[in-house]
């Protein structure tokens, strides 16, 4: 006879089957297993989304620089003409 084993929890510092945790207690334990699955998968969006905030921040501060460079080099060229 094949023999079924039942789930044993770690809760805090105390090991704890299923059948021995009360309806509320389940309740609190499908909550943690379903939120720690959506911070999971939250968590592998942002890893692929950084990259890309990465980017275009660095591009912004890019090209704002290279504006104000050449606004520089205007401001100067006029100066210099006066």
């Amino acid at each position: 006879m094949s023999e079924i084993k039942e789930n044993i929890n770690t809760i805090g510092d105390k090991k704890i089957k299923d059948s021995d945790l009360t309806p509320e207690q389940q309740h609190h334990k499908s909550h943690v297993i379903s939120l720690r699955n959506k911070i999971q998968k939250l968590q592998f969006e942002i890893d692929d989304l950084m990259p890309a905030l990465n980017f275009h921040q660095n591009a912004l501060v890019a090209t704002t620089k290279k504006e104000a460079e050449n606004k520089i080099e205007v401001d100067e060229a006029a100066i210099k003409k006066s």
